[in-house]
């Protein structure tokens, strides 16, 4: 069974208030107002000294339980919102390998479902070690992109993007944080231009992401009075109150202190979130758990069960 053996995070110490990044694109006044009193946004991160490479590195350097494990990892996935994340004929992910002891690595990139895709990647790190003959074979999911262009800085009307990044180590089998079932919806016909799409969208958006939860703990074979807690992406605070109203889910039991702090960080937030519910003492053992329930704009509604 596909286990979480270790998390780390990377947060740039530069901090942006959303007004600075709103002006560039020109939103008003009140617009700024809804994201910081509706959506609870407020800051994003931001590395102006560093590339994609550094922000990945940094977050490797702290795995903790890669160190001396580095000939285990069979497979380095790195999930992504956009397709492409740095110029031909870059490869950050092929290097970091080298950096660190892991050039024997297959290195992959998954990008199919926005920024949904880190629950993707943990999905497809889980069967590609199932099916690897060596039972004691790693694999290690990265997540973190660059603001480099408009729409990689700001979701208008939704969010505000952050340069983190995340670093996650996956075993075959692990004493903690078991992968119990994954669950996705591809909804395609939402990935059309047009404000009539984007208001259906937006309008749907709570009901299928709480559909998806409820898939998942199906296949998980858990009730949803015994998760604990929501492990969250940061689109925004106000999708997630809306989106507990339709579960019956309390809000307080979703970690939702980073949206302000730390606003969208892509395919990051899952395990961001993850590593403030272990350090607050959130999750015990044996505690179910919902990770990362997440949409990617095209469109995937997708959440992982795990059992801590």
């Amino acid at each position: 069974m596909t286990a979480l053996l270790d998390v780390s995070v990377h947060l740039p110490e530069q901090r942006v208030p959303i007004e600075l990044v709103a002006d560039r694109y020109g939103l008003t006044e009140m617009q700024v107002k809804v994201f910081r009193r509706y959506h609870k946004l407020g800051e994003v991160c931001r590395d102006p000294d560093g590339g994609l490479i550094d922000l990945l590195r940094a977050a490797i350097a702290k795995l903790d339980g890669l160190r001396g494990q580095e000939q285990r990892v069979r497979y380095v996935l790195h999930a992504r919102t956009f397709p492409v994340v740095s110029p031909y004929p870059l490869n950050p992910v092929r290097e970091l390998c080298r950096e660190f002891g892991m050039e024997h690595a297959n290195a992959l990139a998954v990008g199919h479902h926005a920024c949904a895709s880190g629950l993707l990647a943990v999905d497809a790190a889980g069967r590609l070690l199932a099916a690897d003959p060596d039972p004691d074979a790693l694999a290690l999911v990265l997540a973190g992109e660059k603001t480099f262009t408009g729409e990689a800085e700001i979701l208008r009307d939704t969010s505000f993007f952050s340069e983190c990044a995340s670093a996650c180590l996956i075993g075959r089998n692990g004493p903690h944080d078991r992968v119990l079932a994954f669950a996705v919806d591809l909804r395609g016909e939402y990935d059309e231009d047009g404000e009539e799409v984007a208001l259906a969208f937006q309008r749907d958006y709570p009901r299928l992401l709480a559909d998806a939860i409820r898939a998942a703990l199906s296949r998980a074979a858990v009730r949803l009075d015994e998760v604990s807690t929501i492990v969250p992406h940061n689109v925004n605070a106000a999708a997630w109150r809306q989106t507990c109203k339709i579960l019956g889910f309390p809000i307080a039991k979703v970690v939702l202190e980073n949206v302000a702090a730390y606003g969208h960080a892509f395919c990051a937030d899952a395990f961001i979130n993850h590593r403030t519910a272990v350090e607050r003492e959130l999750l015990r053992p044996g505690d179910f758990y919902v990770m990362a329930a997440g949409a990617g704009r095209g469109a995937a509604f997708s959440a992982l069960v795990l059992e801590h």
